[in-house]
Order: structure tokens, then sequence, then C-alpha cells
């Protein structure tokens, strides 16, 4: 799959003799066919086995709407977060903690594929070198947007960062609901799962309480 973002200036005449400039912006989803295709009809079986009728009016959509929805839940695949990161570096000497928190996220659970999603909390220590903070939150993006389990997303985030800027050191904190927790098994509809991962400096007790106490936690 591929998401096409661009911005168009457009005119638009309110008078003969004055124009008015405005910004535009769209958006454009654009999916494998080969792929879309092949997946709806693995839906399309799963429906039948399930015990439905794919050809009935409300279903008729549906092997291909979840054909393109699982694909946007997963393009993270396609992205390199290290080449995000890479992206947009610069030379700083700034070397007090840099924190971006309350990150929103959504991911799948590699055991059931059903959602799980919260909030990540991230900072890390310049070493002379600084990134932009949206490329932080595209970090978190890219890696949820795969299948997951919640720990080992808290250890990729932490350690692309690590490697790409090269820190004094890297915090993640993770907290997030798990629908797997929630629609079965145990039905515990309001209970969190918080991880963390860190290095470098974060190993020291007093940088980590800094960072607890700084997102609020």
């Amino acid at each position: 799959m591929r998401l096409l973002f661009f911005c168009v200036d457009i005119f638009i005449p309110l008078h003969p003799d004055r124009k008015q400039k405005i910004m535009a912006y769209t958006k454009i989803e654009q999916y494998d066919p080969e792929t879309t295709q092949k997946l709806a009809e693995h839906y399309y079986e799963i429906l039948k086995l399930l015990g439905e009728d794919p050809q009935r009016e409300g279903l008729l959509k549906t092997p291909e709407r979840v054909a393109k929805a699982m694909q946007f839940m997963t393009y993270g695949y396609k992205i390199d977060p290290s080449d995000v990161l890479r992206s947009a570096i610069f030379e700083e000497e700034y070397r007090q903690m840099v924190i971006v928190k309350d990150i929103d996220f959504y991911s799948m659970c590699e055991h059931h594929m059903l959602p799980f999603f919260g909030k990540a909390h991230v900072a890390y220590i310049p070493n002379n070198k600084i990134t932009g903070l949206s490329k932080i939150a595209r970090v978190v993006e890219i890696l949820s947007r795969r299948l997951q389990i919640q720990e080992r997303l808290t250890t990729q985030i932490k350690d692309c960062i690590q490697e790409a800027l090269q820190p004094l050191g890297v915090m993640v904190v993770i907290e997030a609901q798990h629908t797997c927790m929630q629609m079965r098994g145990v039905q515990k509809m309001h209970s969190i799962t918080t991880t963390s991962d860190f290095t470098g400096i974060f190993n020291t007790q007093k940088t980590r309480e800094e960072f607890i106490n700084l997102i609020g936690r």
C-alpha cells in the first residue's frame, strides 16, 4: 500500500480584478490491487466458515474493506523508522532531557490479531545530535503499525532512537489497553499494561525518576 499526500495551490476568483489564494489538502490512499484481491478472497471464505452469507447486502464489500484495512493497519512493514529519524538530524549542543509524551498509538496483537492501543512516552538525552520532534512520534507510529506485542514495541522504539541518534540515553514507557483481554479471555475491561525500557544514563535511578515525574506518572 502507498499513501500519497500532497498540497495544491488553488486560485479562486472572487472578483474580476482580484484573486484569493487558498491551500487545498488532499490525501489519496492507494492499495496494491493483487494483495487486496488475494486478501479479499481469503476473507470471503472466512465469512463462509463463520456461518455468514458473503453475498448478502451488508457483506458484499466487506472482504475488500477488511483487506484494505489490514494493509493500512500493517503498513509499518514497508517503512524503515531509522530512515525517518536520519532524515531530520541536526547538530545541537543541548544535553538535557527531550521528552515527547502522550503519543497516541494503535497496534495489532500478534497472538489474536486484535487491537491494542494507548500512549507512548519517549525521552532521550542528546549527544550533540537532535531530531525533529515529530520524527519521534513517527517512529512510534511506524513500529506500531505491525503485528506486535507491547514488550517488543517498547524495545524496538528504544533501539531505533538509540541506534540512529547515538544519544546519552533513551527511555520509553508505554501504557496500553488490550482488546484481547477486554473482549475475550479474562474480559477485564479496565486493565492497563505498562512497559518500559531504557539505555545509557537512564540506567541511573535519579534520571529515570526525573523522566517519570515529568510525564506525570
